[in-house]
């Protein structure tokens, strides 16, 4: 089976990353230069996004779809979620895994589980996730799996990071909370809706708190050791930078933190790198290619060891 590529042309300032991701009806490869080297039509606003180590691309086409696709555009595998009984209700995928085994760890909301599925398609296991006030659109965000074998699920509908162990039980939680600020609704407001959580080396968490507008580091205990606020960075120009929905993660092996910034409109980038001193030393500002809701990024250049 093929999926055919859209027409979307476009160059714009170099990136400084090559980089596949998805947005306004694509998914693209852009070069350094900001370039588009491939591209391949996909019409549903992604929610995560993989490249694998054999070359192919782990692509997220519709609510409840993911496919592997090559370069050549040919899909090798795919996975479609359905209700599971006495569910009947919709189910939807924000976030999945490839390990190293070829196995692929999939998080289906409305079914509340997360399951390990081999490349033949059947589910090896299955861990069942908690939420209090489901919504198949909104139970969960990006979940990954830590190097100790536990699950790190951002719950966006209850505003927290939850770890799972392999049975399902919580063995550690946090709650996002509003910083003195009002909530408020659309895209470019302010909450909880929590959407990317990874697990450091130091055993702390790193968290994109979604509409919490903020990039920050907590210790087991719940500890806040580091954040980058809304409104707190500035180009190297010294325009001043104003975050709104935090997606996609990357930890650099140098420390460095590049993140999404989805939904803050043309007079912000799309994607930030900042060091641990909070210096702005990367943006992505391709409104040619991409738009405002660029929320599946993967640096392909990254050097090994980089955390996402």
């Amino acid at each position: 089976m093929m999926l055919g590529s859209s027409a979307f042309a476009g160059m714009q300032s170099s990136s400084g990353y090559k980089l596949i991701g998805q947005d306004r009806g694509h998914v693209a490869i852009l070069n350094k230069n900001g370039e588009v080297e491939w591209e391949i039509e996909c019409r549903h606003n992604s929610h995560d996004i993989a490249v694998l180590p054999n070359g192919n691309f782990l692509l997220h086409t519709a609510p409840n779809k993911i496919v592997e696709v090559t370069p050549e555009k040919q899909v090798v595998w795919s996975w479609e979620s359905k209700p599971v009984a006495p569910y009947t209700g919709y189910v939807e995928i924000h976030g999945f895994q490839r390990f190293r085994d070829g196995s692929t760890m999939i998080a289906e909301t409305g079914n509340l589980r997360i399951i390990e599925v081999d490349k033949a398609g059947t589910i090896k296991k299955t861990v069942p996730i908690t939420v209090e006030r489901p919504d198949s659109h909104r139970d969960t965000r990006r979940v990954r799996k830590t190097d100790a074998g536990t699950y790190l699920v951002c719950h966006e509908g209850l505003g927290k990071v939850r770890e799972y162990d392999g049975d399902g039980k919580i063995v550690w939680e946090y709650t996002l909370d509003l910083a003195g600020q009002p909530a408020t609704g659309g895209h470019e407001g302010h909450g909880v809706s929590v959407f990317n959580a990874v697990r450091l080396k130091n055993g702390n968490t790193l968290i994109g708190g979604g509409n919490n507008n903020r990039v920050f580091e907590l210790t087991k205990e719940g500890k806040t050791v580091w954040s980058i606020e809304r409104d707190e960075l500035k180009r190297p120009d010294g325009r001043s930078i104003h975050l709104c929905w935090i997606t996609s993660l990357h930890v650099l092996p140098n420390g460095n933190i590049v993140f999404g910034n989805t939904h803050a409109g043309p007079e912000n980038p799309q994607m930030i790198e900042v060091t641990r001193g909070k210096k702005v030393v990367w943006t992505l500002d391709n409104w040619k290619v991409f738009g405002n809701d660029l929320c599946a990024v993967w640096l392909m250049d990254a050097k090994r060891g980089t955390i996402r």
